[in-house]
């Protein structure tokens, strides 16, 4: 039966066994109960919409949209209700991404069973939950910001065109016309970033193009 300092949340995995698990662990506890499922991301976001719920707890790799997507619904939508993120991905991608959809934190499912309860108790407080591996690829992040901020002084409005067009999986020729400048033109621009930038490829690019916030994850 749920009291009066219960906090209300909806879980929502494709998998029915695992939300069986976490059910269990949640409900084990009497400040938390379970009182929506969901098997996609599309149902999660309809059912968060929809019931009176406190906390959603969302797998990030679910059918439809994804459940990435789903949180920045959620939290566009109804931002009283706070989000968590479960992965079986241990992936600083996929963490920045979590944390850029606002949800408040980001759970392994390799760590459920003592991280999950903690986790949501530490959203409804409105603090952040990140497991220890989280929080060295934050602070990793925060130098390599303070690291790119020069670069990024150095880089000219064009150049810094070509860096979000690169992002973008533009193409040589693709940025050429878009600029309305020759090929060789934007290979040139290329190799100037990549020299102020110290990176050595598109991918890295794309990456600085990120953390910049050049463009979305």
């Amino acid at each position: 039966m749920r009291g009066p300092l219960t906090a209300r949340v909806l879980l929502a995995d494709d998998h029915a066994m695992v939300r069986h698990g976490l059910r269990l662990i949640l409900e084990a506890q009497p400040d938390l109960q379970v009182v929506a499922e969901a098997g996609d991301s599309a149902e999660a976001v309809e059912l968060a919409l929809a019931s009176n719920v406190d906390l959603a707890v969302l797998d990030v790799s679910m059918p439809g949209p994804g459940g990435l997507k789903a949180a920045r619904e959620i939290v566009r939508r109804r931002p009283e209700i706070r989000t968590l993120m479960l992965s079986m991905h241990d992936h600083e991608e996929y963490l920045f991404e979590a944390l850029s959809a606002g949800a408040s934190g980001y759970v392994l499912k390799s760590a459920v069973d003592h991280d999950l309860v903690d986790a949501c108790r530490a959203a409804l407080r409105g603090e952040p939950f990140l497991y220890p591996g989280a929080v060295s690829a934050l602070v990793r992040e925060h130098v390599e910001r303070r690291r790119d901020q020069p670069g990024r002084e150095a880089l000219s409005r064009r150049e810094l065109e070509v860096v979000t067009l690169i992002a973008d999986g533009r193409s040589g020729s693709e940025i050429a016309e878009l600029l309305d400048v020759s090929p060789r033109t934007v290979e040139r621009h290329r190799a100037n970033i990549l020299e102020k930038l110290g990176l050595r490829d598109r991918v890295e690019v794309t990456r600085y193009a990120v953390r910049r916030g050049l463009i979305e994850p």
